[in-house]
């Protein structure tokens, strides 16, 4: 009996884990192994042509203007990197620690901070889109009736303001994530440690500073690391927001949008190629994989110092 209890029980583990291990072999190692391979070749349209080693790599980071699209996008994708880490993340530490507090209404509030993320990023890039519209918009709507309509502008149709305007619809978004996180850390904090800082001083600042902040490092680790991943990996907002240009002008433009376009062609141009393509989503990955690394261990022998 025991032997077939084990038997039974090991059946249900494999049933539980080969499926999803055979979605992940499907749908994403099979991929990435691909843009590997196809990375190394030329390509005319959907016909592979000869092998060519490192070409395709040199061109997207040294020949023009494969090199000034690479840089610009890369440019765009640290901006909105550090821009997120300040308000995405800074803002959902504060929501958190208000919310660990007790301010009034806090469960209305935990729901309301959240409801964001579950929405759909095109639900969300369509509505501020809407927002943003110089003519019908409620932000320039807004600031005509207060008096201010000398700040109303097209936020999408200049170069030193839409990247920003994107960067504030991701952050509405997806705030909601890192103060449930940060919320989740606190409530960990021990009663005792919290009780002996009330004996010593009433200063919010102290108490943030001192102790809540070093000890919800293990939350700050998650949600930078998952940060740094997503601001590297985003298409979806800035393609529906922006088109797959990075309109206007380019000033949008961010690594996931040029290995589309460069991969698969766009309505404005018809270039099409895959050796290119795969050499950016390889450049991309490598990119993303070591850094997210060194930042996560970084992250966690800070941990353990505090």
């Amino acid at each position: 009996m025991p032997k077939l209890r084990m038997t039974g029980r090991g059946l249900w583990i494999t049933l539980l884990i080969v499926p999803p291990m055979a979605f992940v072999a499907l749908f994403i190692v099979y991929p990435i192994l691909l843009a590997f391979a196809y990375a190394f070749f030329d390509w005319q349209g959907l016909r592979r042509g000869d092998f060519v080693w490192l070409e395709n790599f040199h061109t997207v980071l040294f020949v023009e203007p494969y090199r000034s699209w690479t840089l610009n996008a890369f440019k765009n994708n640290v901006i909105v990197f550090f821009a997120l880490m300040v308000l995405q993340n800074g803002l959902g530490f504060l929501l958190a620690y208000a919310l660990w507090r007790e301010m009034p209404g806090a469960r209305f509030h935990r729901i309301a901070v959240f409801l964001p993320v579950v929405l759909s990023t095109i639900i969300v890039a369509y509505l501020f889109k809407l927002f943003y519209h110089p003519l019908f918009g409620v932000i320039n709507i807004s600031l005509r009736s207060i008096g201010m309509g000398w700040l109303a502008q097209p936020w999408l149709g200049q170069g030193n303001t839409a990247l920003w305007g994107l960067i504030a619809a991701q952050a509405w978004h997806m705030v909601g994530f890192p103060t449930l996180v940060f919320l989740a850390g606190m409530q960990r904090i021990p009663g005792e440690i919290l009780d002996a800082v009330r004996m010593e001083t009433e200063s919010e600042w102290v108490k943030i500073t001192k102790i809540v902040w070093p000890l919800v490092a293990p939350s700050a680790t998650i949600v930078f690391t998952l940060l740094f991943v997503g601001a590297f990996n985003w298409f979806e907002l800035p393609y529906i927001m922006a088109g797959l240009d990075g309109s206007p002008f380019g000033s949008t433009d961010v690594l996931g949008l040029y290995f589309y376009r460069t991969a698969f062609g766009n309505v404005s141009a018809g270039q099409q190629d895959f050796g290119l393509g795969s050499a950016l989503a390889v450049l991309i990955f490598i990119f993303i994989a070591i850094f997210a690394t060194t930042l996560t261990i970084r992250l966690r022998r800070r941990e353990i110092q505090l």
